[in-house]
């Protein structure tokens, strides 16, 4: 089957993540790129912030991170504060990046749990680098602080403007050689096998293409529509539906994290940026109606409204399949996951890079095919399956029982791999062995004990370290990470310094 021929449906970040990596794994080759999408349909557009893997993604197509954060209104993210989770006027921390060192070969989670039975030694924040560059409102770039300082095994990702990265990654694939056109998908033409051959435009235009990559959100008008591919609702385990979303002034002082309030019915996020803030509330409309979500969403507002809140409904759930005969669909034409730990533009890269590895050449047969798109099915429903799990980890721990959102999400079904894996910390601090997971174990630490949630022992190989010596080490790390983060910039005269957005485009 011939793979010179590449069709995208759908521009925004999706799409055009999408046509920049395929523009550059191509690049001086004889492969034709073309971007359908129309100018009077709009997008989401409020993916206002990412994780760490981005800045790979960013850094492998060879563009300069320094202007593209300006270009993008960027400010930098360390991780997520989460607010009235546990209960209420609580508080904790999901940091980005390392958490703690190994003490003599012992994971460090399991030697701060023995000290904290032998003594005071802090909150396990202290020693997560971002933790402690985030809550003094500090940033400076990881990879160049001093190994002495405690901080380099920080890690971080962005806050942005969506349309601008959006606007931002068109304008490099279209340098690279994708064609964009500016219209509406007519009719979507397939052959007697379901194979999908030509897309007829409201321009009169056909376009014929190889293979088509799906990105046109929710409608999923190749996979979804077209192909009929089954759609796996997982509302019983995240049953938030909709989202309130408004843009508001910006008020002075950008923490360099993303912050997540529980509410009665969901919660409110908060992301700074350079130019305005952004803001929504995500919740179940089966417990809140729209216009209590609005009220209650701008009574929060730091600084004044610039629109009124946008209304967005979605299905949390995903695909059975989302590489189907000819299509691959991204982004919300494949899934949804709700934004609380931002993972929706990952899921993009995450399934534009598994296609980059698993690519079909002209020589590839139908059934060597088939079996690209299986390995590619299935890696891409394990991060899934993966993120969904981490995300009703937020949700089931809650102490809450003030609402009946709060009562149901404690009480709901768990999947027996989200259960299995609280059974196994719940019986000695262990977590399954990683298996090129998203999430590894210092965020899984981080959420199970900022919720509240201590295991029965930690491991006994730990007791052969010295208590005293142990409490000593955890003291000194700790006052090396305070002391070293003192001397670093704020993060609004980082951003004033790297990568200030210019006046005109503020």
């Amino acid at each position: 089957m011939k793979t010179n021929r590449w069709i995208i449906v759908g521009g925004g970040t999706a799409g055009w993540i999408a046509a920049s990596a395929l523009a550059h794994q191509y690049r001086n080759q004889a492969v034709s790129i073309t971007l359908v999408e129309s100018s009077e349909i709009g997008t989401v557009g409020v993916g206002e912030a990412v994780i760490p893997p981005f800045i790979t993604f960013i850094r492998n197509l060879g563009l300069d991170e320094q202007q593209f954060i300006a270009a993008v209104g960027g400010t930098f993210k360390l991780g997520i504060e989460f607010k009235n989770w546990r209960r209420q006027h609580h508080s904790y921390f999901h940091h980005f990046g390392d958490l703690g060192r190994p003490l003599n070969g012992n994971d460090f989670y399991h030697c701060f749990l023995h000290a904290g039975r032998a003594g005071d030694c802090g909150d396990l924040m202290d020693y997560a680098p971002s933790a402690v560059m985030a809550r003094q409102h500090r940033f400076f770039l990881p990879f160049k602080l001093a190994p002495d300082s405690g901080l380099n095994g920080a890690n971080y990702a962005l806050h942005f403007d969506a349309s601008r990265v959006a606007a931002e990654l068109r304008r490099f694939a279209c340098d690279a050689g994708v064609k964009r056109v500016d219209a509406k998908v007519e009719r979507v033409l397939t052959d007697d096998a379901g194979t999908i051959q030509t897309l007829q435009l409201s321009t009169g235009e056909q376009l014929d293409g190889d293979y088509f990559i799906d990105c046109s959100g929710f409608r999923s008008l190749l996979l979804g529509q077209t192909l009929n591919i089954p759609y796996d609702d997982w509302s019983d385990l995240l049953p938030c539906n909709s989202a309130a979303a408004v843009q508001s002034e910006h008020t002075g002082d950008t923490p360099p994290y993303t912050t997540a309030s529980a509410q009665d019915a969901g919660w409110i996020w908060r992301i700074p940026l350079q130019h305005r803030m952004g803001n929504g509330y995500v919740f179940s409309n089966d417990y809140i109606s729209d216009d209590e979500a609005c009220a209650s969403l701008l009574a929060q507002l730091t600084g004044k409204p610039l629109h009124d809140p946008r209304i967005l409904r979605f299905t949390t759930g995903m695909r059975q399949q989302l590489w189907a005969k000819n299509c691959i669909a991204l982004g919300l034409a494949g899934g949804f996951l709700e934004p609380l730990e931002s993972t929706a533009i990952h899921l993009v890269t995450r399934g534009v890079q598994f296609l980059l590895q698993l690519l079909p050449t002209v020589a590839t047969t139908e059934t060597q095919c088939q079996a690209l798109a299986a390995e590619y099915n299935q890696r891409m429903r394990a991060d899934y399956e993966e993120i969904r799990d981490f995300l009703v980890l937020h949700y089931c721990l809650t102490e809450r029982d003030d609402s009946p959102f709060w009562r149901y999400v404690r009480d709901m079904p768990l999947p027996a791999s989200l259960k299995h894996r609280l059974a196994l910390f719940d019986a000695s601090g262990q977590l399954p062995p990683e298996n090129d997971e998203l999430f590894r174990k210092p965020s899984w630490q981080a959420v199970l004990h900022g919720m509240g949630r201590r295991p029965a022992h930690y491991h006994p190989a730990v007791d052969q370290l010295d208590a005293a010596q142990v409490n000593q080490a955890l003291n000194a790390a700790r006052q090396q990470m305070a002391n070293a983060c003192q001397q670093l910039p704020t993060h609004n005269e980082f951003i004033q310094q790297f990568c200030a957005t210019p006046q005109a485009a503020q």
